[in-house]
């Protein structure tokens, strides 16, 4: 499993402003990043599933991002998004080291 996302905090707080949602769809989808097993790796289909995820959080991400270009709370939000998409980059290198050293079957 990849520990890095595990580190996210979940705790559920309802949301009073359009930032806290937008912190919290940013922790949602660090939850279901929590669930990408890396380890699980096998063949060339584990990697592209696994980097499709990777991707599809990540243009979630930056549709979140979007919304909040002027909000006063801006800086919140980027900030969570901003470690989100370094975990993802993480994770996307973790991958790839996986494909170098030979350990995804064709």
């Amino acid at each position: 499993m990849f520990n890095a996302f595990s580190s996210i905090d979940y705790r559920s707080l309802r949301a009073n402003t359009p930032a806290e949602a937008a912190v919290k769809r940013l922790s949602g989808i660090g939850e279901v990043l929590s669930g990408l097993d890396i380890s699980a790796i096998h063949t060339q289909d584990d990697m592209t599933r696994a980097l499709w995820t990777l991707d599809t959080a990540d243009k979630c991400i930056r549709m979140i991002v979007t919304e909040f270009r002027a909000a006063p709370a801006r800086e919140q939000v980027v900030r969570k998004a901003k470690s989100l998409v370094d975990l993802i980059e993480l994770a996307r290198d973790e991958i790839s080291s996986y494909r170098d050293v030979g350990k995804v079957l064709s």
